[in-house]
């Protein structure tokens, strides 16, 4: 038995300490197929902000790696172990507080995103970031990776809707620190809040998060397009945008992985061609005719296959959003098929352009496919220029390993060299520190790295608060 988990068990209580090593694999993994490289010693169940207080200041005193875990559903290696203990806040599931005068919620770090949107919805009211992962992504792994999803056309990303913050420092005392206001105008020195979102745990352990909520729209209308040429469906989305109409959601997917999701939802030869979903909130008297409209520019693009729904009730009955919510799972079974092997590794990048710059980045991204041999599979939110090109390939081939991450900095450069980003929503993690170096090179402002360090130090001296990531 673990000495670190005897030591723990005696802080903790022996119920929040678990050392046996095959459940401690399941919690050292995350859904790219990326694994520890050393098993952790101990998985800690935290209760409450005394528990984390209890194990950081006891991580503090002894130089203990401490891994802050939500449910794991990273795509950057933000959440990967390597020895040490894994935190786990997946019992800290409250939502202590639903306050429409105020436009508030507050909510633990364990608590799902689909979960917390099925209590506001009670009220009229919903949290409008939204993962597509929601029904796993929890309000602290949101908050770590400063998460987008499927409604970011509008309303944006974490850093957006996070008012304030309860952390835990990693330090003697292990402080409980409470930072940001539960109003909308506030102003407290640096902004401390946004600072601690998007910075994958590696700063302070996220105990309870103050969020902005907003009214669900009076009504929303939704097309699901099918375009046989990916130009028509660019020309669609650029249609749209140049209109002036700012839609809720903005979606595509590309052939191959459209007819694969479809097989995975039970759909089989239903579905053929380049998927465009667009939402767009409308008051209930333009309901018709803006998806009338809608409907008449996506025909007039190439469209061919159209369905919609005159509310966002009606397109969930009708599984409108079901596909694009199955990408993730979809770039994992084409891999394997196409590989033919349960083996399969998936790299899933997150680049971020202007929209104006779409139509160039995925024609270079058809390029990178072609130059390096790998079948793309290729989505993401169009709406906000955030495109998640996928590749999949046996982690026990070299070659294949060595072509992909050629691959994957590759796309990192041309979002770079297209004025965009590395990174939109999914973090840095393990995979993406060289990216976000070549980011800031470009920008001229490899300064900003520096500072990012001796952040780091500030709130973490020993290091010891998921160690490796970001920076």
């Amino acid at each position: 038995m673990s000495r670190l988990g005897d030591r723990l068990r005696e802080i903790l209580g022996s119920d929040k300490v678990v050392t046996d090593p095959i459940i401690i694999e399941l919690y050292s993994r995350e859904a790219t197929g990326l694994n520890a490289d050393t098993l952790p010693e101990a998985l800690v169940f935290a209760e409450s902000a005394a528990d984390v207080s209890k194990l950081l200041a006891f991580a503090y005193r002894y130089g203990i790696p401490v891994y802050p875990q939500g449910s794991a559903s990273s795509l950057s290696g933000s959440a990967l172990p390597s020895g040490g203990v894994v935190l786990s806040l997946e019992r800290m599931r409250r939502i202590k507080e639903v306050n429409v005068v105020d436009g508030v919620a507050v909510a633990e770090p364990g608590v799902r995103i689909d979960d917390l949107n099925i209590e506001l919805a009670r009220y009229g009211y919903m949290f409008p970031v939204d993962p597509a992962s929601s029904s796993v992504a929890t309000v602290g792994g949101a908050v770590n990776t400063g998460a987008g999803g499927l409604r970011g056309a509008k309303y944006g990303t974490m850093r957006d809707w996070v008012l304030g913050l309860e952390v835990v420092l990693p330090d003697e005392e292990g402080t409980v620190m409470r930072i940001g206001c539960r109003t909308v105008k506030c102003r407290q020195g640096y902004d401390l809040v946004r600072l601690i979102v998007g910075s994958e745990g590696t700063l302070a352990v996220v105990t309870e998060a103050t969020l902005r909520i907003a009214p669900l729209p009076e009504a929303a209308v939704t097309l699901l397009a099918f375009f046989d040429d990916l130009q028509g469906l660019l020309d669609t989305v650029v249609e749209i945008r140049s209109e002036g109409v700012q839609p809720l959601i903005m979606e595509f997917m590309e052939r191959r992985t459209v007819e694969q999701a479809a097989g995975f939802l039970g759909w089989h030869g239903k579905l053929r061609g380049h998927m465009l979903l667009v939402s767009v909130d409308v008051n209930r008297e333009a309901a018709s005719r803006v998806l009338a409209w809608l409907e008449r520019v996506a025909r007039g693009n190439g469209a061919g296959l159209v369905y919609t729904a005159r509310s966002l009730e009606e397109a969930e009955k009708k599984g409108l959003f079901q596909l694009r919510r199955s990408l993730f799972p979809a770039q994992v079974e084409l891999s394997r098929r196409l590989l033919g092997s349960e083996r399969v590794q998936v790299y899933v990048e997150d680049i971020a352009v202007p929209p104006s710059r779409l139509a160039e980045a995925v024609e270079r991204l058809l390029e990178l496919e072609e130059k390096y041999r790998l079948p793309m599979m290729l989505g993401g939110h169009i709406g906000d220029g955030n495109l998640h090109p996928a590749v999949g390939f046996d982690p026990g081939d070299p070659e294949a390993r060595r072509r992909v991450w050629t691959w994957f900095h590759d796309v990192m450069r041309l979002a770079v060299e297209l004025g965009g980003t590395v990174s939109a929503e999914h973090g840095i993690g393990v995979l993406k520190k060289e990216g976000l170096r070549m980011e800031l090179e470009a920008l001229g402002s490899l300064k900003a790295l520096e500072i990012m360090k001796a952040i780091k130090r500030v709130f973490d001296p020993k290091g010891i608060l998921n160690p490796g990531k970001v920076v």
